[in-house]
């Protein structure tokens, strides 16, 4: 609820939510003013007070729960791992990729901090069955990154690279072999042919992303037009084509075949000659919901290429830069399941989002602000948009129900199950008892044992060594005399070895403390 007092020359306002349910004023006029009929304020020995109060619904972020509201949970920031984060988050919403996580062989002896399937399949199954957001340290650790790694931002497009490249070793031998190939791997074929004789040279290469040029070019389309886009090879520069010698020849690449999942690394930062640096590329480019590659013609495919497969694509993901190319911010727009409600994963945080903030909004190049005094010819304001796509995850139309398919509990072994249930029930136990120290005091109770057995050993100032004696976690309610009781009742069973094994067991020793 937003509340608004305005008195003329005073103006107020304050906002109400869960945390700040309480408000004063923080300025005050003098009687002798409010009661000078000049001023205006008191007329006929009346004051008129306006109040404006409307009720919006306005996200707290210190209450804000992201599950609650979203159904997903982000990822913790290590301290400069959301390039990392982002990234993670995408290939998670791949639910063919994340299935494919689960069944990479792995064992209960494996220690996550040193295996990067282990790593990953438990962070995916606390993204998936968490309700709070996710730590990343675990993967980070299995990387083999320090503490200082995690403070320096990595490129993001080789991390993609390399994470993938150690799941594709990591899978060969198994039942999920093969399964980042058949994702994310296409093929293009590198060409040169000559134009007075016949000879041509030509070379298949895959690519698992592709570099789109942003400068110079207004969308995704004129992106891939000056990919293909033939290069003259003649005067200084002829070809040599073998036994025909120099050539006037043409150069260029087309492409055989595109991949299920289509990512698009979008050249935003590059090196500029004149300035001796690199620079951020903050130019307006648009990119589709939908993208068809088959268009005029199939222009982009070569006479190799399958024409029976049809390559439209949706869009699934865009990842956002925020800042300068010394820095910055990352986070990424997606639609888990293609349906037309986005969600914005910005590290702990996830938000329900519209298509205009997904895509126009990330666009970038400049916003114009609206005129303060439109009837004067002043020249509008314009301010360049840092916030703008850097990584763009299509989905090819008619292989989506494969790829977004349904990931459940029998995808993942059981070993992984029984540990992260278990990590699970000891992180709920250690904040319930956080919850609940406030209602419980530590008390610590030395025999006449253990003083004779220190005395004239060592010397302490209480005459005996307070961490090893017996230590008691009681209510601060209970009576002392009920604390007499149970202390005599405890150590007369550490009399007993048998009653002191009896002692370990958790529900007994609980049961005595209740008591």
């Amino acid at each position: 609820m937003l509340f608004e007092f305005t008195l003329e020359f005073f103006k107020t306002q304050h906002q109400f939510n869960q945390r700040e349910s309480d408000w004063g004023f923080t300025s005050f006029m003098l009687l002798s003013e409010l009661y000078d009929t000049n001023k205006g304020y008191l007329v006929n020995d009346r004051v008129v007070i306006e109040a404006d109060v409307a009720v919006r619904k306005v996200i707290d972020y210190w209450t804000y729960d992201s599950k609650k509201e979203t159904g997903y949970v982000g990822l913790k920031n290590q301290g400069a791992t959301c390039y990392m984060n982002s990234l993670l988050q995408t290939q998670y919403h791949i639910p063919y990729f994340r299935k494919a996580v689960y069944h990479m062989p792995t064992t209960e002896n494996d220690m996550p901090s040193g295996s990067i399937p282990l790593a990953l399949q438990s962070l995916f199954y606390k993204l998936q069955y968490s309700d709070t957001s996710v730590a990343t340290k675990e993967l980070t650790k299995s990387f083999g990154w320090d503490t200082y790694d995690s403070f320096m931002q990595h490129d993001v497009q080789e991390l993609n690279r390399v994470l993938c490249e150690k799941l594709e070793d990591k899978m060969k031998g198994t039942v999920v072999e093969g399964t980042i190939q058949k994702l994310f791997e296409g093929h293009h074929m590198n060409y040169i042919e000559c134009i007075n004789v016949d000879f041509k040279s030509t070379r298949k290469e895959s690519f698992y992303d592709l570099q789109l040029d942003v400068k110079g070019c207004r969308d995704v389309y004129a992106s891939f037009d000056k990919y293909v886009e033939v290069e003259r090879l003649e005067g200084d520069n002829k070809y040599h084509a073998e036994e025909h010698g120099l050539q006037d020849a043409k150069k260029g690449v087309l492409f055989i075949d595109f991949p299920p999942v289509l990512q698009l690394q979008l050249k935003r930062f590059e090196y500029d000659f004149m300035r001796d640096t690199m620079v951020k590329i903050n130019d307006r480019y648009e990119f589709p919901l939908e993208l068809d590659l088959d268009r005029e013609n199939g222009k982009y495919l070569s006479p190799d290429a399958d024409r029976s497969v049809r390559n439209l694509y949706t869009l699934h993901s865009v990842l956002v830069h925020s800042g300068g190319v010394h820095g910055g911010h990352y986070y990424a727009f997606i639609r888990p399941t293609l349906s037309d409600q986005w969600y914005k994963f910005d590290d702990e945080r996830v938000t329900k989002e519209d298509m205009k903030r997904a895509l126009e909004e990330q666009y970038g190049g400049e916003e114009e602000l609206p005129q303060t005094n439109p009837g004067f010819n002043n020249a509008p304001f314009k301010f360049t948009k840092y916030s703008n796509a850097y990584m763009l995850v299509y989905i090819r139309e008619s292989d989506k129900d494969k790829i977004i398919c349904d990931v459940d509990e029998k995808d993942i072994a059981e070993h992984l199950r029984i540990r992260l249930k278990k990590e699970q029930e000891e992180k709920e136990d250690k904040r319930r008892y956080k919850a609940q120290a406030h209602l419980y005091t530590i008390i610590k109770v030395a025999r006449d044992e253990d003083l004779k057995e220190q005395i004239g050993r060592e010397i302490y100032f209480d005459l005996v060594d307070h961490d090893k004696v017996h230590s008691f976690r009681i209510q601060k309610q209970m009576p002392f005399n009920l604390f007499k009781v149970l202390i005599t009742f405890c150590l007369s069973l550490l009399t007993d070895h048998a009653q002191l094994c009896l002692l370990k067991d958790k529900a007994v020793v609980a049961n005595i403390i209740r008591f």
